[in-house]
Parts: C-alpha cells; structure tokens; sequence
C-alpha cells in the first residue's frame, strides 16, 4: 500500500544561522503557506525561528 501523498517532507532552515536543522512532515491540502515554528538551533545554543526551506 503506497504512503499518503497528502502529507509530504518539508524542511526547517534557522533564520539566524541558515542552517538546516529539521525534517518534518505537513499536509499540502490543509497548509498551503511556509511553516514557521520556533524550534531550538544547537549551533546557536537558544529558540529561534525555523522556516520552511523548498
């Protein structure tokens, strides 16, 4: 049985170090905008904002 297509792999960049830091996943029917979500960066050791990367 094939994987739900509905929900694909987006990845989080940090805003202050650019790194990419996570992989997680998000429905493309219900959430057509770029996420935002504070996320913790272990280069710069604090919360800051991760957005979502193409």
């Amino acid at each position: 049985m094939a994987k739900n297509e509905k929900r694909i792999q987006v990845t989080l960049a940090c805003e202050q170090c650019k790194r990419r830091n996570y992989i997680t996943t998000k429905n493309k029917i219900n959430d057509r905008e770029r996420i935002e979500m504070q996320k913790f960066c272990r280069w710069d050791r604090q919360h800051t904002l991760h957005k979502e990367t193409r």
